[in-house]
């Protein structure tokens, strides 16, 4: 699995082509169409997608394009702090444009997935998980129930 280096509160998410070029240059790394079309969508998106979704959208830009290709592209992004990865509670995993520090609300029943923006101190969390001898990435809370439209049907 990809070492993934956490983005710092300076570093802001690339927001145009240029922006984008220039982080991956800093890496030593090509801006290829795919990156560049792939990132156009995740910004016109603003959305949690899941890589398949993405591949369907892209395709038509990008004809050839496969998912291994967007499964790499998006771990790329992560590393660069432009997605992250969110478990839809079904085993799904999809791909949230947002960096900030946020939580997640999470639909049994049909999988949908809503942010929530509470702050929360998940400092403890962090130190119990270094004391076990993990090192820390991420942490958030998933809250996992029925959305508003399942709990009424």
């Amino acid at each position: 699995s990809p070492t993934l280096t956490p983005m710092t509160s300076t570093t802001a998410k690339p927001s145009s082509d240029e922006q984008l070029t220039e982080r991956l240059r800093e890496r030593g790394l090509r801006a290829t169409s795919q990156r560049l079309v792939m990132h156009r969508l995740l910004r016109e998106r603003n959305r949690h997608l899941s890589a398949e979704e993405l591949l369907d959208e892209a395709s038509s830009r990008l004809p050839g394009i496969s998912l291994p290709t967007v499964y790499s592209t998006l771990e790329l992004f992560e590393d660069l702090g432009i997605v992250r990865r969110v478990n839809d509670g079904g085993g799904r995993l999809l791909w949230d444009t947002r960096g900030d520090d946020h939580h997640h609300l999470v639909c049994r029943r049909c999988g949908r997935v809503e942010d929530i923006d509470t702050p929360l101190d998940l400092e403890g969390a962090r130190r119990s998980a270094k004391r076990a001898g993990f090192a820390p990435h991420h942490a958030e809370v998933v809250v996992s129930g029925l959305c508003a439209d399942c709990a009424r049907g």
